[in-house]
């Protein structure tokens, strides 16, 4: 007999530590004590194939609403990125929209030498992080919500690149350290090496916001599927992953993932990625993209700058969950996604 496979991850609901294992499911294992301990837990779980069930997020104040994807050009001048970007959600927000993205790196040149250069202490408050000061101010006095993007973070002796979110009120709802590294080597296309600066954080991102529950990725977090699983698992009900994905793979994988993400958990996705500068020594694909909880490609764009405008109804989920009921139809006696500290505190 082949072995079951378990998504093991060891979080909390919100936003915890976590580790993806891949491994035998518990009658296969060798260890007692994990065997024991995961035979009497799924004792009352046995068929099902996200142990706990999967989470219903709370009714959203919002269900339907505008939402704004800045895709912007980044250059050296810090202040000037910081005040092009503030003048683009302004716009996005006279617009109607009450969620507004921002690219991966929007405050700084993307690459390894710049990213200490442009680090903000995020923690030490709003004089020593001008990127989020800006955010928060914003966000309270447009009455709107802001997933932003991402800068590099210094904390400590480390650096991160991180995500914040700001809610309508001002305030930091919660903040993603991105968990997947770019570290790549196409040879005679591209190198880089994030792992040469930066540290990788280690906590997955749900977080309640007043247009609904929303999970976090940036950029190379979207390649792994376990991610966005585990998002939906928690109720998320859109996933926003800001990006800069570049030339090589950007024709190649950059709307495959989006559409396989969202249509795997259907579920809306967003992206968001820098405007493409042929200048700059790491050149962006562009294309900021929403994606619909069937696959389908809902507004997008070129290279160019650009704000899109498009619409999310939480009721398209409802519907195209009832068309394909994959949650009632996945075969827990097969494989499981097992969100371990959930479990152990119910």
């Amino acid at each position: 007999m082949s072995p079951r496979l378990i998504f093991l991850s060891s979080s909390t609901f919100q936003s915890s530590v976590t580790r993806f294992i891949l491994r035998p499911a518990p009658s296969f294992l060798s260890n007692s004590h994990h065997q024991h301990h995961f035979l009497t837990k799924r004792t009352s779980t046995q068929k099902k194939a996200r142990v706990p069930p999967a989470a219903q997020p709370p009714a959203p104040p919002i269900t339907k609403f505008k939402i704004a994807l800045c895709q912007l050009k980044v250059t050296a001048d810090k202040e000037r990125n910081i005040l092009h970007a503030r003048t683009a959600v302004e716009e996005a927000a006279e617009k109607g929209a009450k969620l507004v993205v921002l690219p991966e790196i929007w405050n700084s040149p993307y690459s390894n030498d710049s990213f200490p250069l442009y680090a903000e202490d995020i923690d030490a408050g709003f004089d020593a992080s001008p990127s989020t000061a800006m955010l928060s101010e914003v966000a309270r006095l447009l009455n709107i919500t802001i997933v932003g993007g991402s800068i590099p973070e210094r904390s400590g002796d480390k650096l991160y690149n991180t995500c914040c979110v700001f809610g309508p009120d001002g305030k930091l709802k919660a903040k993603h350290r991105k968990i997947h590294l770019f570290d790549i080597d196409i040879p005679g296309k591209i190198t880089f090496k994030e792992s040469k600066t930066l540290t990788a954080g280690v906590t997955p991102t749900t977080v309640d916001t007043e247009v609904g529950r929303i999970g976090i990725g940036i950029c190379y977090d979207i390649r792994f599927q376990e991610l966005a699983m585990l998002y939906a698992a928690r109720g998320a009900q859109l996933i926003c992953y800001p990006g800069a994905f570049n030339m090589t793979t950007g024709p190649l994988h950059w709307e495959l993932l989006q559409r396989a993400r969202a249509v795997d958990n259907q579920l809306y996705v967003a992206t968001c990625s820098p405007a493409r500068d042929t200048t700059a020594g790491y050149i962006a694909w562009g294309h900021s993209t929403l994606v619909g909880p069937f696959g389908e490609v809902l507004a997008t764009t070129e290279h160019d700058e650009a704000i899109i405008i498009s619409e999310i109804d939480y009721s398209q989920i409802e519907l195209r969950r009832a068309n394909l009921p994959l949650e009632k139809q996945r075969h827990g006696d097969v494989y499981q996604l097992v969100d371990v500290q959930r479990l152990d505190s119910e």
